[in-house]
């Protein structure tokens, strides 16, 4: 009682102080969830964290914390801006002897007047604005416009996305790790490496080997966002991860399908360091096809080769000739996997060897490979793009490749059926295709509009399009009072509770993209929500690969003016 008595008096005498929650505790740490009402503008910004008990260690993901002395603490962040009225909510892990649960309080420097503490989270919101979004319409020149959103910081939130992909690592970890509550796990796995799926700890082929190709494309594509960022050498080194499990996957006459049983798997929530139960690996060969999943793990391997090249050289030339061998031999076993129940059953291949194709053809300039890529192309309208469905995918990367117009019609019929009217569209603007990662469908759709408008298909109002959604995900919208980020760590109000086992333990899960909201711009902040709240390496791919595209826009003064419903001023 002291103690408290002697930090309200310290905090009492120095500034009007909020008190901070403490929404967990255990045995030698804690997580603070502090959540002030910012009264002036401060542009970069100090605040002090003052504690009733000895704290040995603090972890912040959005500031840097210097020790004062074991009971304050000063975080400084130089590169943010809070506004009046802006409540400013951000998550932290402290480390200490026992279990810990102190009272805390926290001011900011420069700001006046009392702060209250309005703590966290609130209920879903039904948002704002009238029904629809804007569809495809103005010229997507540059500059601002009322709605806009000219604050987004597409560098940093790419920045974010790349930690997300490291926290998903399995096996040995690299010393450069830089998630510091991850370590060495599935050391037993018959192929170390990968990534693990979502917030659970399979290895699956499909998703993995369609992130890592839109990954490598998103690298190949928009090289100059990365550089703006300066982020290129941490996406090259975390595109590495499923890279090289695919190389060790392939046996010359085998791939690794997955690794993990989805059931047991999901039986079991704690840290990926600490599973010990079965994880039996299944495997594609001469008498079990996968063609889908070795026809995208090529296209993965082919454009890596590209994004590597220049950086290196040797490594990318590894990576080409696995995949000219992984290539050949699913053209000699065709056929769809079927092992890998209970989820992720693929609905045909085409689109996955036309990929395989492409990347191929773009690596060699063989021009077999282009010829097998046409032959493979289906021409249908695509429903979304995703882990299964990647005509679109197939369909731009053809068209980019040949300009013919058999080509570009299918793309520009599946945007079109992406406006209002075709798709259901929240209140706020969000481009709503499913209730299974919402955001996931959006972010997708927004890159291969991104990459589309880049190769000359309607190439304003896409980028104008797409610009909105990816807007729409930092911060567009009116949950919990609006400017809301659905990735993990932008911003000052995103989610804290995302169904994901190994950050559940007192972690934040930097980077990562949540399912979503439902079709009324409403969202449950809840870790057993898994459809509101899960995470996955497909879930982040395709709102990465926009973030790329948006972050090179950017750097060039070209993003287009957008007019999102419910702007995050």
């Amino acid at each position: 009682m002291i103690a408290v008595l002697c930090l309200l008096a310290l905090v009492g005498s120095a500034l009007a102080a909020t008190p901070v929650t403490i929404s967990q505790h255990w045995d030698g740490g804690f997580k603070g969830e502090p959540c002030v009402q910012i009264t002036t503008t401060i542009h970069a910004w100090k605040a002090h964290l003052q504690f009733s008990d000895d704290i040995a260690s603090l972890e912040v993901w959005n500031a840097s914390p210097q020790k004062i002395n074991n009971r304050e603490y000063l975080l400084v962040n130089d590169w943010e801006t809070l506004n009046p009225g802006q409540n400013f909510c951000f998550v932290f892990i402290g480390h200490g002897t026992g279990d810990l649960n102190p009272q805390v309080y926290i001011y900011f420097e420069g700001m006046d007047g009392p702060q209250d503490n309005i703590g966290g989270g609130g209920s879903p919101s039904t948002g704002g604005g009238t029904s629809g979004g804007g569809g495809f319409t103005g010229t997507g020149t540059s500059g601002g416009s009322a709605g806009s959103s000219s604050n987004k910081d597409y560098g940093q939130a790419l920045k974010q996305s790349i930690l997300f992909y490291d926290a998903q690592r399995s096996g040995q970890l690299p010393p450069n790790n830089p998630i510091p509550w991850r370590g060495n796990s599935a050391m037993g796995d018959c192929v170390q490496g990968g990534w693990y799926d979502a917030g659970d700890h399979v290895k699956f082929g499909l998703p993995m080997s369609s992130s890592a190709h839109l990954l490598a494309w998103s690298v190949v594509k928009f090289k100059a966002g990365y550089e703006a960022a300066g982020q290129l050498d941490m996406m090259l080194d975390a595109l590495r991860t499923p890279l090289d499990y695919f190389m060790a996957g392939w046996k010359g006459d085998k791939f690794i399908a997955q690794v993990g049983d989805g059931n047991a798997d999901h039986a079991y929530w704690g840290r990926p360091e600490d599973m010990n139960m079965n994880r039996p690996c299944k495997w594609i060969d001469g008498g079990t096809p996968g063609s889908d999943i070795t026809g995208e793990s090529a296209a993965a391997l082919a454009a890596g080769s590209i994004a590597f090249k220049t950086k290196d050289a040797a490594y990318s030339a590894r990576l080409l000739t696995a995949a000219k061998s992984l290539y050949a031999f699913s053209k000699a076993h065709r056929g769809v996997f079927h092992g890998s129940a209970p989820f992720y059953g693929s609905s045909g291949d085409k689109d996955e060897m036309c990929d395989g194709g492409v990347w191929l053809y773009k690596a060699t300039q063989d021009a077999q490979y282009l010829n097998d890529a046409k032959a493979n192309a289906d021409l249908g309208t695509g429903w979304a793009l995703s882990w299964d469905d990647k005509r679109v995918a197939c369909q731009t990367l053809l068209w980019e490749e040949t300009k013919d117009a058999q080509y570009k019609a299918p793309v520009e019929g599946f945007f079109n059926s992406w406006q209002p009217g075709s798709m259901t569209y929240t209140p706020c603007g969000l481009a709503w295709r499913d209730k299974w990662g919402s955001n996931r469908y959006a972010g997708n759709a927004a890159f291969i509009a991104l990459v589309a408008a880049d190769t000359g298909i309607m190439t304003g109002k896409l980028q104008k399009w797409a610009n909105e959604q990816i807007n729409y995900l930092l911060g567009d919208n009116h949950h919990n009072g609006g400017c809301f980020s659905y990735e993990i760590g932008y911003g000052s109000k995103f989610p804290q509770h995302p169904h994901h086992r190994g950050a559940s333990f007192g972690h934040q899960l930097n980077g990562a993209l949540v399912g979503g909201p439902d079709q009324n711009d409403g969202y449950n902040d809840s870790q057993d929500d898994y459809v509101a709240n899960e995470v996955a390496t497909d879930y982040n791919a395709g709102f990465h690969g926009a973030l790329a595209a948006l972050s090179t826009l950017q750097k060039a003064g070209s993003l287009p003016s957008t007019n999102n419903k419910c702007p995050c001023n």
